[in-house]
């Protein structure tokens, strides 16, 4: 296991993006760290995330790399690919620090320091947010992380409903406006660029609650390597989240594995998931450089990715 908890069309990167280049020699070999494509995202970092059995979506890459092009970096020994880790800047305020792997073979030589500290030095200005396991939260600190709380994913099977939900509309974007607006009320800054992407993703549904002319809670499940997660899901109450999450479980097949991750510091939705029969596989300490941002975590049941908050 890396010392992150996961971190993720093909249009590539402009090669202007490409500036950030960094050679360390080792021996005879040479260690190079210079920003990802979008390709490489997915081949690379994706994929190892894949490997080390973080399940991420199958689409994620795409929306992951259209939120910050810049905030990917690799390294490179010679010419085999070694490293890589994500420092995704929503704005100048906020930023993510994910998907750090360094390829089992070359850990412990101090490649992943070099990476992670060039992904540090990218975020100059921002409160630096990530999902890591709670194992090594001794060493986030000592880079300047605190803990806010702990994060659990939960799994469990996918059981159809019968229930009609009047309230709960699949999003389109006639939505986005007032979609946008709600989720910058329960996530540290605006991410219109992500959550466009996001609620689009090929293999996915999202769904909102709608009360009037308010969205009152809303959702995404998506297809990963292994069966489905839900995320985010956000709701003004109990009752509208579970409503949202029993019509996410309509849209895959009953028996399906399906993934939850929610913040333990909001009861309500580790109730939410247990009394659906979902059980606890892992957790993440959810840590930021700076204050814990001011949202409402009663609002949150489930979190969008451990990769970019």
């Amino acid at each position: 296991m890396s010392a992150l908890t996961s971190l993720h069309t093909k249009l590539g990167a402009p090669y202007s993006i490409l500036k950030i280049k960094k050679v360390h020699m080792t021996k005879d070999k040479k260690y190079t760290i210079r920003n990802m494509t979008q390709d490489e995202v997915e081949n690379i970092c994706v994929e190892w995330a894949a490997q080390e059995g973080w399940n991420p979506g199958l689409h994620d890459a795409s929306c992951f790399y259209v939120t910050d092009r810049k905030g990917f970096f690799v390294g490179f020994l010679d010419d085999e690919p070694i490293s890589c880790i994500s420092a995704v800047a929503y704005d100048t305020n906020f930023a993510f620090l994910g998907l750090y792997i360094v390829k089992p073979e070359h850990r412990g030589k101090g490649y992943g320091l070099k990476i992670w500290n060039t992904a540090i030095a990218y975020l100059k200005t921002q409160n630096i947010g990530l999902d890591g396991v709670v194992e090594q939260q001794a060493n986030y600190m000592k880079s300047g992380f605190k803990l806010a709380y702990n994060n659990i994913r939960y799994e469990g099977i996918a059981k159809s409903t019968a229930e009609q939900f009047l309230e709960v509309v699949k999003l389109s974007d006639d939505y986005f406006d007032i979609l946008s607006q709600y989720d910058a009320k329960l996530f540290p800054v605006p991410r219109s660029q992500f959550l466009r992407c996001w609620i689009q993703q090929p293999e996915s549904l999202a769904l909102a609650t709608i009360q009037g002319e308010k969205i009152t809670g809303y959702c995404v499940i998506r297809k990963c390597g292994s069966g489905y997660k839900i995320g985010p899901l956000f709701a003004d109450t109990n009752d509208l989240a579970n409503k949202l999450f029993l019509a996410s479980n309509n849209f895959v097949e009953p028996g399906t594995k399906i993934y939850f991750d929610v913040p333990e510091v909001n009861q309500a939705a580790v109730t939410l998931a247990e009394n659906h029969g979902m059980a606890r596989v892992f957790e993440t300490a959810r840590m930021y450089t700076k204050s814990q941002p001011d949202i409402d975590i009663s609002r949150v049941f489930g979190v969008t990715t451990f990769e970019l908050g």
